[in-house]
C-alpha cells in the first residue's frame, strides 16, 4: 500500500534526510520520498501496524501528522533531527 502524510515541522533538507533515513531503516517501509514544498511524506507500506510504526516514529522525531498534538518539545525535537540530517547528508 502507499500513502502520502502532511507532517509538521518540516523545515529543509536535513529534516527530509533524516525522515528518509529513519523510515527506511523501518521493516516493510520502501520508497520513502519527502517533499519539503508541501510538507509530506509518501511511502510504500506493508499493513496499518506498519503505518501506525511510522506514524509514531515521524512524531518521536518531532515530525507529527497535521493535526496531531504539535507541543514545545516536539518542535526542539524536529530541529535536533534536522541538525542530524544535515550532518549526515
Amino acid at each position: 500500500m502507499k500513502t502520502t502524510l502532511e507532517i509538521q515541522n518540516l523545515k529543509c533538507g536535513g529534516c527530509a534526510n533524516t525522515i528518509i533515513t529513519k523510515l527506511s531503516d523501518l521493516e516493510f517501509v520502501d520508497d520513502v520520498v519527502v517533499n519539503n514544498d508541501d510538507n509530506s511524506v509518501a511511502f510504500s507500506y506493508k499493513n496499518e501496524e506498519t503505518l501506525n510504526a511510522v506514524k509514531n516514529l515521524l512524531a518521536k522525531l518531532g515530525y507529527p501528522e497535521v493535526g496531531d498534538k504539535n507541543a514545545l518539545t516536539t518542535k526542539a525535537k524536529s530541529f535536533v533531527s534536522c541538525a542530524i540530517g544535515r550532518m549526515n547528508s
